[in-house]
This record gives C-alpha cells, structure tokens and sequence, in this order.
C-alpha cells in the first residue's frame, strides 16, 4: 500500500470514528422534554457498545498505520477489531431500538468482544490504542452478559 493510499485509509476511519462519536454524543441527549417514553433498559448497553465503537476506530486506525509500515503482527488485531466494530454498531441500533432482538445480538456481541479484547490485550503495553480497546471491549463483554444472566 502506498503511502497516500494509507494517508486516505487511516483519514476515512478517523472520520467514521469522529461521525460515531457524534452520534453516540447525540444518542445520548436527554429527549424527555420532547417525549413521556420511560427510558431504555439498554442504556448501559448502548453506552458500552458505543465506547466500543469510538475505542475500536481508533485501534483500528493505529492498527493500519502500523501494518502500512511493514508491522504484520497486528494483522489479527486489525481483522478482531474491524469484526468488533461491525457487531457492536448492530448491538447499539438493536439496543437504542429496545428491539426483541437485543439479548440474541448480544451473545454474539460477547463472543467477538472476548475475542477482540484478547487480541488487544496482546498489545495493550506497547500501544495505547489497544489498552482502551481491550479495556472498552471488557466493559462491553460484561454488560452482554447481564442479559444472558
């Protein structure tokens, strides 16, 4: 990959990573004054999920800066993280939804969240990025369990 290629790659996921934040921030704006709902019995899931979210892009976008510059090791955390960003941007929209569908998403949501934060774990002391993954992905992994439980 050439090095502007790159450039563009890791400019594209910090921008989705900027735009999910802003969403999860605006997710979050308190809506009462405008609807009598009670709120969400999955806003700890939603607010984990989201961190998940905002954590994962920035991994992920370390990830390929450092695969572009020949690190192959991180491969696998790439390949767990962009897994994790996919399942976790469903987990949120079925939560913030009170779908029927939530508590099934959210096994899957602590299988690829257990294995993502292994994965990241492997490189939580030399990159910071993958601490707050992993650590993000911990906190997911425990909020999906409560539901099974």
């Amino acid at each position: 990959m050439e090095r502007r290629e790159m450039l563009k790659t890791v400019g594209a996921a910090m921008a989705a990573a900027v735009a999910s934040s802003a969403l999860a921030a605006d997710h979050n704006h308190d809506h009462s004054h405008h609807h009598n709902h009670p709120s969400n019995p999955y806003a700890a899931l939603i607010a984990s999920s989201s961190d998940c979210l905002k954590t994962g892009e920035a991994c992920l976008a370390h990830c390929l800066i450092l695969l572009g510059e020949g690190d192959k090791e991180m491969a696998s955390c790439a390949q767990s993280v962009n897994g994790l960003l996919a399942v976790c941007s469903t987990l949120g929209r079925l939560a913030g939804q009170n779908s029927k569908h939530t508590k099934a998403m959210a096994k899957v949501a602590a299988d690829v969240c257990a294995e993502c934060e292994k994965e990241c774990r492997k490189h939580e002391k030399k990159h910071e990025e993958c601490k707050a993954c992993a650590e993000a992905c911990a906190s997911c992994l425990k909020e999906c369990k409560k539901l099974s439980a």
